[in-house]
Parts: structure tokens; C-alpha cells; sequence
């Protein structure tokens, strides 16, 4: 049976692929479980530093959940849903969101639903000019599934947020990117170099220290101002005592290139 997630190691970064592109990449249960289980993986390994989410074909990134089996499981009853299609996407972007090591998104196609709920939950995305996103669940009576009624807003602020998750309108890569949902938008040619490019712009750094930003900032965003602060105090203090600090200092006193050990 073929790899619902196809994964591929390029020196010290891993491209994850979402590879059922005969369905636009719907986000069946198979491929939730296959991309969690990738991400464990990945985040023993400590030669892969950065990881890169792209789709698989020409039309997708991915078009949100597959709708013909979750709908399945809401014949079963609301309880079985919740378990069944609601905790799995959660505990998907949850992880990504978490996730100690950068992930960038290479939108490569149509992002909608749990695709762009996906987006929103990576540390960094970058899209393509034929990028198209949306938020459709009420076309289906049903509010975002993946944590897409709750990062949307906090990305894009809250009006902004409810006028795209109460209309499902679609909107293109531009919009996104002032929405704050990508960072960059390129030429479709450019996507998976550039989203390579800035992987080798982060993995000049220590890999520890990227670790301590990113659970600083996710920490930080669900607290008050003083909270992220004596989280950032301490993301620094766990940071003083390793060897890449040290290493970093001593670089940077000595006008030499640093050379970091994860350590």
C-alpha cells in the first residue's frame, strides 16, 4: 500500500510529503497517524534540524479533511467524532505547533480546512503563487475541526479571522500573507528552493537555541505579558549553561564563524 506520507532526508534537513494527491492530499486518518508518527522520528534524530511539509502533485497542498470517512464516523455519534477525526487533527497541528525543530509548509496548491489549518500551526510557511487557502467547514455545517477557530484569529486578529471561517470564502497567497497565515509568497518554481534556502538560513544557528524560541514563543502566546516573560527568563536559563551559548560567545568575541554541537 502506498506511503500516505512520503519522507526524504536531505543532509540535515527531512522533506515530508503528503502524498494522496489523486484526493488533493485529504487529511485521512491514515495520513494523521503516518505524519505523527514521522514527526517522532524525526525529532529523535538529532542529524535532522529542520523539516519541510509539502503536498504532493500539481493541484494540492491539501484540501482539508476526507470528508467520505469522517463523515462515517459522525454517523457513529458525536462521541465517536470527537475521538475518531476532532482529537487526531488537534494532536496533529498541537505537535507541529510544539514541534522542537522548525517546520516550514511549501503550500504548494490548494490549502484548505485542515490544510490550512496545517499552515497555521507550522512555525513558518512559505506559498506559492498558485496557493489558494480557505476556511470552508461551514459550507458543511461545521465549525474548524484542527484548531483553525482558535490560531486563525490569533494570527490575523479576530474580525479578519471570523469574516473568512463564517463565509468559507476562498483567498489566494497575497491575502495570506498579509493575514500573517505565510511568510513569504514566490513563483511556483521557486517554492521548494526557497523553502530550502530558508532552512539553511536557520541550521547556521544552534539548534538548542532554536529549540528554546520556539517553546518560548508557543509557551507564551496562551499567557499574559509577566508570564511569557518569566518563560522567556527561563528558556534563557536552561540555555546559559549549554556549550552552544559558550560557543556562540566565544565566536562572536573572537569575529569567527561558530561551530555548534547541540550540546
Amino acid at each position: 500500500m502506498t506511503e500516505t506520507v512520503l519522507m526524504k532526508v536531505e543532509g540535515d534537513i527531512a522533506v515530508l510529503t503528503l502524498n494522496r494527491p489523486e484526493k488533493l492530499n485529504a487529511l485521512n486518518y491514515r495520513m494523521v497517524d503516518r505524519l505523527l508518527s514521522l514527526l517522532d522520528l524525526i525529532e529523535e534524530d538529532p542529524a535532522i534540524r529542520v523539516v519541510i511539509l509539502t503536498g504532493a502533485g500539481e493541484r494540492a497542498f491539501s484540501a482539508g479533511g476526507d470528508i467520505p470517512e469522517f463523515s462515517e464516523s459522525i454517523k457513529r455519534g458525536a462521541e465517536v467524532a470527537v475521538k475518531a477525526f476532532v482529537r487526531r487533527g488537534q494532536t496533529m497541528t498541537a505537535r507541529m505547533e510544539a514541534f522542537g525543530k522548525p517546520i516550514i509548509a511549501a503550500v504548494n496548491g490548494i490549502a484548505f480546512g485542515g490544510g490550512c489549518e496545517i499552515t497555521e500551526a507550522v512555525h513558518l510557511a512559505i506559498a506559492s503563487d498558485c496557493a489558494l487557502f480557505a476556511k470552508p467547514e461551514i459550507n458543511i455545517g461545521i465549525p474548524p475541526t484542527f484548531g483553525g477557530t482558535q490560531r486563525l484569529p490569533r494570527l490575523a486578529g479576530r474580525k479578519r479571522a471570523l469574516e473568512l471561517l463564517l463565509t468559507g470564502d476562498s483567498f489566494g497567497p497575497e491575502r495570506a500573507y498579509e493575514l500573517g497565515l505565510v511568510n513569504q509568497v514566490v513563483p511556483h518554481q521557486d517554492l521548494l528552493p526557497q523553502s530550502f534556502a530558508l532552512a539553511r538560513r536557520i541550521i547556521r544557528h544552534s539548534p538548542l537555541a532554536a529549540h528554546r524560541i520556539i517553546s518560548a514563543v508557543t509557551r507564551g502566546l496562551n499567557t499574559t505579558i509577566a508570564e511569557g516573560l518569566t518563560i522567556e527568563s527561563e528558556q534563557f536559563a536552561r540555555m546559559a549553561v549549554t556549550q552552544d551559548t559558550r560557543e556562540g560567545l566565544d565566536a562572536w568575541i573572537a569575529r569567527r564563524t561558530p561551530v555548534y554541537s547541540g550540546s
